[in-house]
């Protein structure tokens, strides 16, 4: 049943938790090293995830999986959350809060990309254009919009932000083609990441006993980052006539981080970031629109209708 009002509610209430995270991993690495930070958040968000699931009563479908739907959500928790957030706590340690909120916006555009190549989407002269303006603005936010050298303040940091952009897009490519319901999903892909972050954990001999400022913000990225707001965003998806009423939102979140980021991380946020970060949110809004016109175009649909 659509409640328009209370999905336009439940989703602002996901853009301002997700619009903290930022914020939220640069702090918490003051305190943990990232695997060790992995660890806990995923634990954390696999704990309340199964508290979801046992409260909507699925518990039953995890004695229905078949061998593929575990295959599966074994490669979905590979992905996410084991490599796509352990490369971006790493980029988030190397490089300022505001390259990494800015720079790891570029998954749409890349799962654009994937759609294409993995899925076999058509693409458009515009969805291609799209496609380079949101790049050109990755490389304004990286070299801070000095063009007379290239120099980035911190390569490797860079090169991350960007790669877990690829590994968020190559999880939701998997994740598209498997039909189960997205709770019961996304429980079992976190209970094979909590496996995999344990074990290289133990690998890279990074287990420590956390100061209390780590643990709380280790826990609070694992609710509002990975489960909780996961669950809220899920809903209101549901409860909206149209996904695009509320998926559009999303657009406010990391410009609300930048704030954030300056006020709470007392980073100084550069013209050359926001700008940057507008150039990217352009090009998504143009692929979009692109992708709206052709399904409008498939359907039939004219402006005289």
């Amino acid at each position: 049943m659509h409640n328009q009002p209370k999905a336009y509610i439940l989703a602002l209430i996901s853009v301002a938790f997700w619009s903290t995270m930022g914020t939220a991993f640069k702090l918490t690495l003051n305190y943990l090293n990232p695997g060790m930070l992995l660890l806990i958040a995923t634990f954390t968000a696999f704990a309340f995830l199964g508290i979801v699931v046992l409260i909507k009563g699925k518990i039953t479908v995890l004695k229905q999986l078949t061998w593929r739907q575990t295959f599966n959500s074994a490669l979905m928790g590979l992905f996410n959350p084991f490599l796509y957030y352990l490369v971006l706590f790493e980029a988030y340690n190397l490089i300022p809060a505001q390259e990494g909120v800015a720079l790891n916006y570029i998954w749409p555009v890349i799962l654009v990309i994937f759609s294409i190549l993995f899925l076999k989407q058509h693409i458009t002269l515009i969805s291609v254009f799209a496609i380079l303006i949101s790049f050109f603005g990755t490389v304004v936010i990286a070299m801070h919009g000095d063009f007379t050298q290239f120099h980035f303040s911190n390569t490797t940091g860079v090169i991350l932000a960007v790669g877990s952009a690829f590994f968020w897009a190559s999880f939701w490519i998997i994740n598209m083609k498997d039909p189960r319901e997205a709770i019961v999903k996304m429980f079992i892909n976190f209970a094979f990441g909590a496996v995999y972050i344990l074990i290289w954990n133990i690998y890279k001999n990074n287990i420590i006993v956390p100061s209390f400022p780590g643990l709380a913000g280790a826990m609070y990225i694992g609710v509002f980052e990975m489960g909780l707001t996961f669950v809220l965003w899920l809903t209101a998806l549901k409860l909206s006539t149209h996904t695009a009423r509320v998926s559009n939102l999303v657009f406010i979140s990391p410009f609300i981080s930048l704030i954030l980021v300056s006020f709470f991380v007392g980073e100084k946020i550069l013209p050359s970031t926001v700008i940057g970060l507008a150039i990217i949110v352009l090009g998504i809004v143009i692929q979009q629109y692109s992708q709206w016109r052709e399904n409008r175009s498939e359907l039939g649909i004219t402006k005289s209708e």
